[in-house]
């Protein structure tokens, strides 16, 4: 057998067709097949993990899963003693409150494990939640932010993205992590400082005394830019995102409905 390799892949835009829901009944038999053979395949995601645990089990994985674009890796249904969960100050939430005209924001939401809270749902769209319809429950409150969230997501609706996400972290200090998601929603992603797809990933090399030369890693937008920078071998899809590039071992020729990560772990490993 070729040395193992810890194949780490996004989900929306990359592994997922972009429905955001379906994972076609190809790329469960070659993943399958890819995981038979000693390799393991670790879902990176800035997805919440009440929004990737569903897919976890269509892929049958056993292996951690990185939610919260690194904040959380955990292994579902195990108490996995290697399990960490990192979390923003709930202070910046209503910091981003008070400063929301000032950058245009159409909304905030304290994400968590199993829940979130919005502050507004008039712009907001439920599908991004993984939901059909928003409920009272999901109105944030004072009251019910008594823990620190693992991410706040906001919706903009400048264009340059990248841009806004510069000036918030410059009016912050640098106090966190912001990134972009891909699709037309104008949404960022903020997590606790130092945290990324990738520091979840040298985590789990860390502990499983795996070297980093076998880490094979698929991704399409800016918040796979750190991930794909640190694998051994970083594959940016054919749907990826221009900001991407630079930073990816190669560009494969398929995108995410043409399952192209499944098309090319085939060609490698199969």
């Amino acid at each position: 057998m070729l040395d193992k390799k810890i194949i780490a892949i996004d989900l929306d835009g990359t592994t997922l067709h972009s429905d955001g829901v379906t994972v076609s009944d190809y790329t469960k038999h070659i993943f399958k097949q890819v995981q038979d053979k000693g390799h393991d395949i670790i879902i990176a995601t800035g997805r919440p993990y009440r929004m990737a645990v569903d897919i976890y089990h269509q892929l049958e994985l056993k292996t951690p899963m990185i939610n919260f674009n690194g904040a959380m890796i955990s292994i579902p249904g195990e108490k996995w003693p290697e399990a960490q969960a990192r979390h923003v100050d709930k202070a910046i939430v209503f910091e981003l409150i008070n400063a929301q005209e000032k950058f245009g924001l159409d909304f905030l939401a304290a994400e968590f494990r199993r829940k979130f809270f919005i502050n507004s749902f008039d712009k907001a769209n439920p599908r991004i939640f993984g939901i059909d319809s928003f409920q009272a429950y999901h109105q944030m409150q004072i009251a019910k932010l008594d823990d620190d969230p693992n991410a706040i997501l906001l919706q903009t609706s400048f264009t340059d993205k990248l841009a806004l996400a510069k000036q918030i972290n410059d009016y912050f200090d640098n106090r966190f992590n912001i990134s972009a998601w891909g699709g037309e929603n104008g949404i960022l992603e903020i997590v606790p400082k130092g945290v990324s797809k990738a520091s979840a990933l040298a985590h789990y090399l860390d502990v499983t005394g795996q070297d980093v030369s076998n880490l094979i890693a698929f991704g399409d937008e800016h918040n796979d830019v750190e991930m794909l920078s640190f694998a051994g071998t970083g594959y940016a899809m054919k749907n990826a995102s221009d900001i991407l590039l630079p930073h990816a071992t190669e560009q494969i020729g398929y995108t995410n409905d043409e399952d192209g990560v499944a098309k090319t772990l085939a060609n490698l490993f199969l």
